[in-house]
């Protein structure tokens, strides 16, 4: 059968605390045999949480379960939902037309419903995507210009005012040392009152 027939839905319900003020979307999970927990940024090779662990907790190996080299999902989602931060991805369905995890190729076949998650999420103050095809994808459904990376730009939903944030990829292939990574998002969410200091 022709790979590009396959179809692959969104293997994650969408992540969202009634307090969310931020809702991060990426593209789509890696294959399943790249993950390292049944979570969002579940490959071990994206920086993701770790970004998080070193603007947070300055250690970078904070959501790590060192002896069993896997993310610590426990911890991931009760800091996210003690600090109101939404998590999904732009795509509820793709397909893949190279056997790996990069944006570059993938095609969507679906995109999620931005507006629904939106609705679900009252106290919401701001999007952010962090990779090109996530921005893209969005942007097909708010009219919202597009920030430069590392900067946000405001848009409007329904009767709300709300930002839409560009971080640079927690992608290894990005080619963005770790902690210049992390003092980008950090402003985001210092921005936001997510971050006490």
């Amino acid at each position: 059968m022709n790979s590009l027939l396959n179809i692959e839905e969104h293997p994650l319900e969408p992540f969202l605390p009634a307090n969310s003020v931020l809702l991060m979307l990426g593209s789509f999970p890696p294959q399943k045999k790249r993950w390292s927990m049944d979570f969002f940024y579940p490959n071990l090779q994206n920086d993701m949480w770790r970004i998080f662990g070193v603007i947070f907790f300055q250690d970078k190996e904070h959501f790590l379960i060192p002896e069993k080299k896997i993310f610590d999902k426990e911890r991931i989602i009760e800091f996210l939902n003690e600090k109101g931060i939404a998590l999904y991805d732009t795509a509820s369905s793709v397909r893949r037309l190279q056997d790996n995890a990069s944006d570059k190729f993938l095609e969507v076949v679906e995109p999620t419903n931005i507006s629904l998650l939106l609705k679900q999420l009252p106290a919401c103050k701001a999007i952010v995507t962090t990779g090109q095809k996530a921005t893209d994808t969005i942007r097909e459904q708010i009219e919202v210009k597009e920030p430069v990376v590392g900067s946000s730009e405001p848009f409007e939903f329904e009767d709300r005012e709300l930002n839409l944030y560009r971080m640079p990829s927690s992608s290894r292939a990005y080619p963005l040392a770790l902690e210049k990574k992390a003092t980008v998002y950090r402003v985001m969410f210092k921005q936001l009152g997510l971050l006490d200091e």
